[in-house]
């Protein structure tokens, strides 16, 4: 792991596209800023944990090919 120091307006580079700015500490928080491209998703790590979680258990889900017109009208459904 690589551990810097930075301090409120100092940013760190990561690749060409994406840029860590430090905002500011308040006691044991510090506020960051990320600057990336739409197209790359930026979560935070217990966020991140918790959507690859859902997408093993999605994989994991045994459906049958019957199913599946029921499972599309409810996708449709949630879209209205």
């Amino acid at each position: 792991m690589l551990v810097l120091s930075r301090k409120k307006g100092e940013s760190i580079m990561i690749g060409d596209q994406i840029e860590l700015v430090i905002l500011g500490t308040e006691g044991d928080t510090i506020r960051i800023g990320v600057n990336a491209p739409r197209s790359i998703n930026v979560y935070r790590k217990e966020v991140y944990d918790s959507i690859k979680a859902s997408n093993v258990e999605a994989s994991m889900a045994r459906i049958s090919p019957s199913q599946l017109p029921k499972m599309m009208k409810k996708e449709d459904n949630s879209r209205k």
